[in-house]
């Protein structure tokens, strides 16, 4: 006899691991998205802040990229091909050099590692090693670059990190910009550990860095303080990895974040957004002096996922243009200044305003408000997480190409929330059901 299996969240907590997360925060079941909106299984409509923690740029089901793919699995398209080639892999890495590297002047070669960004970091991690000899990695404090063994060891996060359940080693930590205070050079820091033989910091294969710290509260990296990092680790013969993979893809505001520090790294990882349309995909990209493989010494099943790749050439046509980046400058620009009011009508709160482009954060002195505005702001029917060691960070992540009014709609719901939170009244008034998007933001949820 079928068990007959119900649609409420108890199915998930009878059947589903402890280990889920997400899904404590956002209680209920989503049926169907479009653009920056999510529908429940009730009907109700919620904007998205969230964007898949980043690997939702372009929306949910953007139609261009539907048509693509919907097009290419109707005429039979081949779906797993490992790293055979296929004319939609054959497509994307014609797409991606012209459109992105080649007019950059970037020249580096592609590898297709397994589908997720931890694949990609320790890829990343594996052949810098292989290439100095070296087995040491430089990593910063407050960083984050995946929950696989090698990504772990360069992830700062005590709680992730103690989830692993072995020594995490062959891994130096040093200061981010900023850790030690604004009065302190954190790369004078890193230059005398590196040139001090006493310092016990074994001479490293490689740095690896992210220029936004999305997981690790939102914090970033000053342009000067990259390209002063790419000097010293370019001096001393050591390798420079930036892990774009949350903050790539244009969510800065141009493709790469690391643009407009000027630099050039030996090797960057990219995940999430660069499949434009959720499917999973990561993409090393490598100079060609560092292309040491054997072949297949690095692989994986699911290494170059073809209807990924399909939605991932037509998702590059945003980047003909400088178009989407000036939209991205335009909205964090609405985004900060609709911040830094809450900031200053809530002085008690201590709060900051911290981020590049649309990945914004407000972080709060008192670490349980991003997390309790969070949740009214859910309740009120906007979907956005927290971020920072103690998830004292609200962190805004709507996709790219987020309409104006849905962008300030959203604005106007966080900054209730955190009055509500702040300020409470003393007598409330019968709550909103949650979900409860005005009807001229959310359009008809069917």
């Amino acid at each position: 006899m079928t068990e007959t299996i119900d649609n409420s969240l108890a199915s998930f907590e009878r059947r589903e691991s402890e280990v889920r997360g997400y899904v404590r925060a956002f209680p209920t079941v989503f049926t169907s998205a479009e653009g920056e909106r999510l529908v429940d299984e009730e009907g109700r409509a919620y904007l998205d802040f969230f964007a898949g923690a980043g690997v939702l740029n372009y929306g949910h089901n953007h139609p261009r990229l539907k048509a693509r793919l919907l097009e290419y699995l109707e005429q039979d398209g081949v779906v797993h091909t490992l790293d055979m080639a296929s004319t939609a892999k054959r497509r994307f890495l014609d797409r991606f050099h012209e459109v992105i590297l080649a007019p950059r002047g970037l020249p580096y070669k592609l590898q297709f590692p397994g589908p997720t960004g931890t694949n990609a970091v320790e890829a990343a991690l594996k052949l810098a090693r292989k290439v100095t000899g070296r087995h040491n990695v430089i990593a910063f404090t407050n960083a984050f670059h995946g929950m696989t063994l090698g990504s772990l060891a360069a992830t700062g996060n005590a709680f992730k990190r103690g989830g692993a359940g072995v020594p995490l080693g062959q891994v130096s930590r040093m200061p981010f910009d900023g850790y030690l205070g604004e009065d302190v050079d954190s790369l004078e820091v890193l230059e005398a550990f590196l040139d001090d033989a006493g310092s016990g910091v074994d001479r490293p294969a490689a740095a690896i860095v992210e220029t936004v710290q999305a997981e690790g509260g939102v914090r970033v990296a000053r342009f000067e303080w990259l390209r002063r990092l790419a000097q010293v680790l370019e001096r001393r013969g050591v390798l420079l990895i930036v892990d774009d993979i949350q903050v790539g893809c244009g969510r800065t505001g141009p493709f790469f974040s690391f643009e407009p520090a000027g630099i050039v790294p030996d090797i960057v990882c990219l995940s999430k957004s660069i499949s434009g349309y959720g499917l999973p995909m990561a993409l090393v990209l490598l100079k060609p002096e560092l292309d040491v493989w054997e072949p297949g010494e690095h692989n994986g099943t699911f290494r170059g996922h073809n209807p990924a790749f399909i939605t991932g050439a037509e998702a590059l046509s945003f980047w003909e243009d400088d178009g989407l980046s000036r939209e991205v400058e335009a909205k964090a620009a609405l985004v900060i200044q609709r911040l830094q009011a809450i900031v200053e009508g809530h002085p008690e709160a201590g709060a900051e305003v911290r981020g590049r482009g649309l990945i914004q954060g407000l972080a709060f002195d008192d670490p349980s408000v991003a997390g309790r505005v969070s949740r009214e702001c859910f309740r009120r029917g906007v979907v956005l997480e927290t971020a920072g060691v103690d998830s004292q960070v609200l962190k805004l992540l709507p996709p790219l190409t987020i309409g104006e009014r849905e962008l300030a709609y959203g604005l106007d719901v966080i900054a209730d929330s955190v009055e509500v939170v702040l300020t409470p009244p003393p007598a409330q008034a019968e709550a909103e059901p949650v979900g409860a998007v005005s009807a001229a933001v959310a359009g008809e949820a069917s």
